[in-house]
């Protein structure tokens, strides 16, 4: 077992917020990896995959989104946020601490789901040398796998309204299996959920500012097939956000790493070591 060393952080973005962090540093570390996480997952489901990596050679930095895991207020019912908060204040922070801790060495990039939709809403993504993305796919139901269809939109019109009216915010733990959500994450997340085009036709209005075109670091997807959400069309769609960086999209079945079963979450789960270290090589470029 090569050793690595685990120290908690409290991290505090541009308007005052408290997140919670820990990173991760191995032996002789030859670059510095970001982790975003996927909307409800808290940071310590990328626990062993930092450790993976940072034994690789890497200081790594996971975090809390504001309103999840440790950076959860005490009342999440009166939080005032909007989801591309995650991407304009939490991601930059984490950022610029992570590049803090690690100076002179390469920042790359890791980012589940929502991570890396949301790399053009940071004022600092030019920092970053390279995105390897990990099941990125839009959002829009009608492009997912049709047998996910009924449950996502359940969750749209049933569970996720009357959790807000119940609790004022998203209960996790029973249809909702992540954390619990924010309001301002679930009424803008639904939203662009139902449009076909997910958040692209916001882009020129209301998410102004923005630097999706601007971002030039190359992307490698790695996109699933036993993934209802992230697919190839859904990951290419989000790719296209990205149009001045170089892209790829890689799909890889569960079989090619010996294991039953991937679906949207699980490359972070124990089994997937393979795929971990076939990101590192991504991401030592």
């Amino acid at each position: 077992m090569i050793p690595v060393h685990a120290e908690d952080l409290t991290l505090e973005a541009a308007d005052g917020q408290r997140l919670a962090a820990r990173l991760f540093r191995g032996p002789t570390p030859g670059k510095a990896v970001l982790v975003s996480s996927g909307t409800g997952f808290p940071q310590g489901f990328y626990d062993r995959f930092a450790r993976h990596l940072a034994a690789r050679g890497a200081t790594v930095l996971t975090y809390d989104f504001r309103g999840i895991g440790g950076s959860r207020p005490a009342d999440l019912a009166a939080m005032t946020m909007d989801y591309p908060d995650w991407g304009r204040l939490d991601m930059p922070a984490a950022l610029d601490a992570l590049a803090a801790h690690a100076p002179d060495l390469p920042l790359v990039h890791v980012g589940h789901s929502v991570g890396g939709h949301f790399v053009g809403f940071m004022p600092n993504h030019a920092r970053i040398n390279r995105h390897a993305f990990v099941a990125v796919g839009s959002g829009y139901w009608g492009h997912h796998h049709r047998a996910y269809n009924p449950l996502e939109l359940f969750f749209w019109f049933g569970y996720g309204p009357w959790s807000l009216a119940r609790h004022g915010y998203v209960k996790g733990g029973n249809l909702w299996r992540g954390a619990d959500l924010p309001r301002g994450v679930f009424e803008t997340w639904r939203r662009w959920c139902l449009n076909p085009r997910y958040f692209a036709d916001e882009l020129a209005g209301s998410l102004q500012p923005h630097a999706f075109a601007a971002v030039s670091a190359p992307i490698r997807s790695w996109i699933f097939p036993d993934d209802p959400i992230a697919t190839p069309r859904t990951g290419a769609d989000m790719l296209a956000l990205y149009p001045a960086a170089p892209s790829s999209l890689v799909e890889r079945a569960p079989s090619d790493y010996g294991v039953r079963r991937i679906g949207h979450e699980g490359a972070f789960r124990r089994g997937l070591e393979p795929l971990w270290d076939e990101i590192g090589d991504w991401l030592d470029g």
